[in-house]
C-alpha cells in the first residue's frame, strides 16, 4: 500500500475543520497532542493523552489527530534520533547511538507490552537523556502548534458564524 502525503494532509485537514469545540480548547488539546507525541515515550502517548486532555479539560479528539500527525511509523526515527541527539549535548556519554538504534529496531518491531518493557530495560541514564531531548523539542513544538492551531480554530469559528448570520 503507498502512502500519498496530499491525501493524508487533506484527511487530517478535514478531520480538524469537523472537531466542534471552542478556540481554545482545541488549541490546547492539539498543543498538548503535538508535545506527547514529540516525546521518545512510543507505547505509552495515546494513554498520556487522553488521561492529560481529560485531566485538564481540553479537547482529546484535537489531541490525538495532532499526536497522530507528529508520531507516526514516517516520523519514529526522527523523533528518536532528535531526542538523543539534544539529549546527549546536554547530558554527555550516557547512551550511545548503538543503544538507542537497537531500542529503535525491538520498539518498532514489538507489541505495547513488549515495547514498554523494551523502554524499560533501556535504564535510567538512557531514558533521563531521551526524555530531556523530547521535553526540549516538546516545549517548542507545543506552543508552535497552539499558535498555529488558535489562530486556525478562531478563524474557523468566525467563518462558521458569518455563515450562520447570512442563513437568518
Amino acid at each position: 500500500m503507498k502512502l500519498n502525503p496530499r491525501r493524508a494532509s487533506r484527511y487530517y485537514y478535514l478531520r480538524f475543520l469537523r472537531l466542534q469545540d471552542v478556540p481554545s480548547s482545541l488549541a490546547l488539546g492539539s498543543a498538548l497532542g503535538a508535545s506527547i507525541a514529540i516525546t521518545p515515550t512510543l507505547p505509552l502517548h495515546t494513554i498520556c493523552i487522553v488521561g492529560l486532555t481529560l485531566l485538564l479539560r481540553v479537547n482529546t479528539i484535537a489531541a490525538l489527530i495532532a499526536g497522530t500527525i507528529v508520531s507516526n511509523p514516517l516520523t519514529f526515527a526522527a523523533q528518536y534520533y532528535l531526542s538523543w541527539k539534544i539529549g546527549s549535548i546536554l547530558l554527555p556519554g550516557r547512551l550511545d547511538w548503538e543503544q538507542l538504534h537497537e531500542v529503535l529496531v525491538l520498539v518498532r518491531q514489538s507489541s505495547f507490552l513488549e515495547g514498554i518493557k523494551t523502554m524499560g530495560q533501556l535504564g535510567f541514564d538512557a531514558m533521563l537523556v531521551l526524555q530531556t531531548g523530547g521535553l526540549v523539542l516538546a516545549i517548542p513544538l507545543g506552543i508552535i502548534t497552539y499558535l498555529i492551531t488558535i489562530r486556525f480554530f478562531t478563524r474557523l469559528q468566525q467563518k462558521k458564524q458569518q455563515k450562520h448570520l447570512l442563513n437568518k
